[in-house]
């Protein structure tokens, strides 16, 4: 039995943080950081079942090309993402009655929507990128066991002994995405590359405001790095946590993201937003064909 220490179940039966009872939950699950794309998302679902909030935990769960979808926002960082597949996962493979692990396990798919940096001169800002590989520069899968299983570490290791790897720094991780997700975006709309999961948007990403950074030609070889025909395309902050604790977990994770900056060109747009509509319709359809 799980002790209520270790699962805290509110006195509604929601689950703590997302606010979510088990019956909520879809089998297609899209992640968005930022909570007003939920409304964003939702705006594209014929009905709405339920809707929950709690802090940056906001949910919508409704009705899209006749499939069920739930659309829930995580905030920034691989530390709510350490919450949010933990509970999801609870939600849909815990029995909150007996606080037991069910016999028969259920499996999500997730997908996130995010926005993102580029790396690499080519990847125009308003093209969209699928993530094959996350690389995890946070840390968060090195507490939990199995973690090898799971990990590409002869990539990891290539990738360390390209960059000089800092050993103050948590050691980076390399995940798969779900190739059963990746064949549903495997065409000329999406560019297929490997994604950077930072700790944080200005240090841990290369950018300089007042503080300079320990490795100044961090990006430089980031953007330098091959294998095995992967190069690293960009950014975000959640990626590797998603793809990590999915797969130990036993679900299906993807992650595409609108590149709404190019930091090798300098250049940004921050008008965004209908190319955003348009990667959401994209994903939904997707998932739903």
């Amino acid at each position: 039995m799980i002790k209520p220490s270790e699962l805290i179940i509110n006195p509604d039966g929601s689950i703590f943080h997302l606010h979510l009872k088990p019956e909520h939950v879809a089998d297609n699950v899209i992640l968005v950081g930022d909570p007003d794309r939920v409304k964003l998302v939702s705006s594209f679902f014929s009905t709405i079942e339920c809707k929950t909030s709690n802090r940056e935990f906001v949910s919508a769960t409704g009705d899209y090309n006749g499939k069920k979808i739930t659309v829930l926002s995580s905030g920034i960082g691989t530390d709510n993402i350490d919450i949010v597949l933990t509970e999801l996962d609870a939600l849909v493979n815990v029995d909150f009655e007996t606080r037991e692990v069910k016999p028969n396990k259920r499996s999500l798919n997730i997908v996130r929507i995010g926005t993102s940096g580029g790396l690499q001169e080519d990847l125009e800002v308003n093209s969209f990128v699928v993530s094959q590989k996350a690389i995890g520069f946070d840390g968060l899968l090195n507490f939990y066991a199995r973690r090898n299983e799971v990990s590409d570490l002869v990539f990891e290791e290539a990738f360390k002994e390209h960059t000089q790897w800092n050993e103050l720094l948590c050691s980076p991780y390399v995940i798969d995405c779900s190739e059963s997700l990746l064949a549903k975006f495997s065409n000329e709309k999406f560019t297929p590359g490997v994604t950077i999961s930072a700790p944080g948007f200005y240090g841990p990403q290369g950018r300089v405001v007042r503080l300079n950074i320990a490795d100044p030609e961090i990006n430089s070889k980031i953007e330098k790095f091959k294998f095995n025909n992967h190069r690293i395309t960009n950014y975000e902050m959640e990626c590797s946590a998603i793809y990590g604790l999915s797969a130990l977990l036993g679900h299906q994770a993807l992650t595409v993201c609108l590149i709404i900056a190019n930091r090798m060109k300098k250049q940004a747009n921050e008008s965004y937003k209908l190319f955003m509509q348009d990667l959401v319709k994209t994903v939904l359809d997707k998932l739903t064909e």
